[in-house]
């Protein structure tokens, strides 16, 4: 539905947006509303922000960097699949799900720290994160979906802050778990042998 799919290119006010700076008055960022963006870079989410809807960064192949503020509670299906420049991402203590396929393709993304807000993580969320090498799993985490560390096959380290709460989690398969991958559990930084 969105012409960005196919065009990749932007322009407001007739200059290619590579910035995209999103204003206060703005209070959710709609499915698909920049899906296919080439040309955009990074992105500013004011505070006014509370949720991210499904593919609303799809395939935005140049995006490198995301910080999401505080304001925001859920993050969407496919939100950032695709996003293949992606190194980094903050995720606050405000969210409390993480969508199917949020981060699927983030072929760049290194690490990534699920905050104790955050209640579930979907199915194939990180899924093909081909880079990822340490994952930081909250006590809040109850269940990770369906394949949502596929093919992370860089994965060294998975850090956790409690062991009842992991031994409590809900995953859907093995590759549901990043110690799939990964192999070695950090306890408050002190590997669990």
């Amino acid at each position: 539905s969105n012409p960005l799919y196919y065009a990749g290119n932007l322009y407001l006010n007739n200059e290619l947006v590579t910035d995209l700076i999103i204003p206060d008055s703005i209070t959710s960022i709609g499915g698909s509303a920049f899906s296919g963006c080439d040309s955009l870079t990074s992105i500013t989410i004011p505070d006014s922000v509370t949720s991210i809807g499904a593919g609303a960064f799809l395939n935005c192949t140049s995006l490198k960097s995301v910080t999401i503020p505080d304001s925001v509670t859920s993050i969407g299906g496919s939100a950032f699949s695709g996003c293949d420049s992606l190194t980094s991402i903050t995720i606050p203590d405000s969210v409390t799900t993480i969508g199917n396929y949020a981060f699927r393709n983030c072929s760049s993304l290194i690490s990534i720290t699920i905050p104790d807000s955050v209640t579930s993580i979907g199915n194939y969320a990180f899924y093909d994160c081909t880079s990822l090498k340490s994952v930081t799993i909250g006590k809040g985490v109850t269940s990770i979906g369906d394949d949502a560390f596929s093919f992370c096959n860089s994965l060294t380290s998975v850090y956790i802050t409690d062991i009842a709460a992991w031994c409590n989690i809900s995953f859907s398969s093995g590759v549901s778990n990043p110690l799939y991958y990964a192999g070695n559990l950090y306890l408050n930084n002190e590997l669990v042998t």
